[in-house]
């Protein structure tokens, strides 16, 4: 029984291991997202810090003001979508099944 225990622990180190590996990997992503066909975009981290934001100039006028807004929100939710697949991605082999990822 003993054994058993110890070869278990050592697996869960393993897990501990790959699961830290894959953070700091995921951690160096730069996932960028877009909306309205392309006109706004926005880059983040894979710790979800928004690392840039561009604007097509054809937006900036006053009166686009909400829908540049709106645009905005949409490219980084779309982003972050991208990020989580991608986290999912790369970690899911790495858990055992029926095992979630904390996002």
């Amino acid at each position: 029984m003993n054994n058993n225990f110890n070869q278990l622990l050592k697996q869960a180190q393993q897990m501990q291991e790959k699961l830290m590996a894959a953070q700091n990997k995921m951690s160096e992503l730069e996932i960028t997202g877009t909306s309205g066909g392309g006109m706004v975009s926005v880059t983040i981290s894979g710790k979800n810090e928004m690392k840039k934001v561009q604007i097509d100039p054809k937006l900036l006028s006053p009166d686009e003001a909400e829908i540049v807004g709106d645009l905005i929100t949409a490219a980084y939710n779309d982003a972050k979508s991208k990020l989580e697949a991608k986290m999912a991605e790369q970690m899911g082999g790495i858990l055992p099944p029926g095992m979630k990822l904390p996002f």
